[in-house]
């Protein structure tokens, strides 16, 4: 009787341990490879233009005159990565690479490219992320990874416009965290500041609020055993990715965004954000 009772308590806990990975595994899909709209071009010119109405003029205006411009990169571990640019009106330095959101791409962050290109001047160059538009790659990095992608597009947009731009880096959302973890990495004298548009804390924190407020869960276990999973699967997890440490960092000027709306990256965030960031800020 012992035995069975062991041997029933055993296959308990076996299975409790496999529907935990299973979950797990399944939570890290979820949150990191979901069908989106960002790997649809013509549906995200589509809303754009609905939304932005001055966008398709300016779209036919840049395409008419050949100024729309895209190429193509290699990063290190041999992914292709894909940018839109465009030339200011008139010839400057100034340079602004603008980093789009979770389930977006760089032509559903045209809206901020027209304000910097069209209003302010500036030259532009708009990266997809990977999997997102026409870059490479099977998940989101969550802006970790994607900070070192963004890095070499700084170089490319550096290299584009004359070899001694004044740049700056704008990332909304998911695209506002990357900006983030760009900005507390070592920085080549061209850049000049950050533009933080309600990004989040850590993927951890992000992950953490998602999970609750979705699915009415606790941050353990199933948090720990995904981040895990992608630790040892994608090579970071999510503690790592934390725009809270690297903001910690930086020494450039940084704007910080954020709405009393946003239902997706909480507000409470920015504050947390802009004390931890050394002068200057604002």
């Amino acid at each position: 009787m012992r035995k069975k009772i062991l041997s029933g308590v055993g296959i308990t806990l076996i299975g409790m341990v496999a529907l935990l990975w299973a979950a797990s595994a399944f939570m890290l899909r979820f949150a990191l490879s979901p069908a989106h709209e960002g790997k649809d071009l013509q549906g995200s010119w589509e809303y754009m233009f609905n939304n932005y109405p001055e966008l398709e003029a300016w779209k036919d205006s840049l395409t008419q005159a050949h100024a729309l411009k895209d190429t193509f990169i290699y990063s290190p571990d041999n992914a292709r990565l894909h940018a839109y640019y465009v030339a200011a009106p008139s010839p400057t330095s100034k340079t602004a690479v603008i980093v789009h959101g979770y389930t977006d791409n760089a032509i559903r962050m045209m809206m901020i490219g027209y304000l910097y290109n069209q209003s302010l001047g500036y030259n532009i160059l708009l990266p997809d992320l990977r999997y997102s538009g026409l870059s490479d790659g099977d998940a989101f990095q969550m802006g970790w990874l994607d900070r070192k992608d963004v890095m070499q597009w700084m170089n490319v947009a550096n290299e584009i416009y004359g070899g001694s731009t004044q740049m700056v880096v704008h990332g909304i959302s998911m695209g506002g965290a990357t900006t983030m973890m760009v900005s507390g990495e070592p920085q080549p004298d061209y850049v000049k500041c950050f533009v933080d548009d309600c990004g989040y804390t850590s993927v951890w924190d992000q992950f953490s609020k998602e999970l609750k407020e979705e699915f009415g869960l606790p941050a353990f276990p199933l948090l720990y055993i995904a981040s895990w999973l992608c630790d040892w699967t994608k090579n970071w997890n999510f503690t790592e990715a934390s725009a809270l440490e690297q903001v910690k960092k930086c020494k450039r000027p940084m704007l910080f965004i954020h709405g009393e709306k946003d239902d997706y990256v909480p507000t409470r965030m920015v504050y947390e954000l802009h004390e931890a960031k050394p002068e200057p800020k604002e």
